[in-house]
């Protein structure tokens, strides 16, 4: 209480003699922001789907099913972010649309692996096997390194850099389980369960 007491004496001794009228007042309104949401959303949204169209049609069934991945990856981020109260920012609206980008990468290293087995003569089953083998470690260390950078926006960022860096790392999470686990479960089940002997990969 002493100190507050001294405050007010500084900022009364340092008060100007003259009193402060307004001479103009502005308001601005939410309407900017809003449009700028609404840009931000429409351009991730027009971006997704120019991807999973192009990966249904380069490659074929091993595109729809990394499309599938893709749709699970964000329903799975817009819940973990419901889950935890996160609020979707403009940032955190490209943070989306870069989380993507690295689970459809994640699918074209995978496919390609798989279609490298195929291409040496292998079965479907063990072109599947050796292809999520070989491209695991790959996936792994380029989703590490950029929770890494994640981790550091996170921690020095500005508050509009941390929305970014939030998104970007529960994305991360997100696309790993969905990369790795979830498409994993739906190649064994079309090679085993559907018996497919010649799996189209593009």
């Amino acid at each position: 209480q002493q100190e507050a007491r001294d405050l007010v004496i500084v900022l009364r001794a340092g008060a100007p003699p003259a009193p402060i009228i307004a001479q103009n007042e502005q308001l601005i309104g939410p309407t900017l922001g809003q449009d700028s949401v609404r840009s931000g959303a429409m351009g991730a949204m027009i971006g997704i789907g120019l991807v999973l169209l192009f990966m249904a049609i380069y490659y074929e069934v091993a595109g729809l099913v990394a499309d599938l991945m893709v749709l699970l990856n964000l329903l799975l981020m817009m819940a973990v972010m419901a889950f935890f109260n996160n609020d979707l920012t403009l940032p955190g609206l490209a943070g989306i649309a870069l989380t993507v980008g690295m689970a459809v990468d994640a699918n074209v290293l995978i496919t390609e692996r798989i279609r490298e087995e195929l291409r040496m003569g292998k079965s479907a089953r063990a072109a599947v096997d050796q292809g999520f083998g070989r491209a695991f470690w790959s996936i792994f260390d380029s989703q590490v390194t950029t929770f890494i950078a994640g981790v550091v926006l996170f921690q020095y960022g500005s508050p509009e850099i941390q929305g970014f860096a939030k998104t970007l790392m529960i994305g991360i999470g997100t696309s790993l389980f969905t990369g790795v686990f979830c498409s994993r479960v739906m190649f064994d089940w079309i090679v085993t369960g559907l018996r497919v002997s010649r799996l189209r990969v593009g």
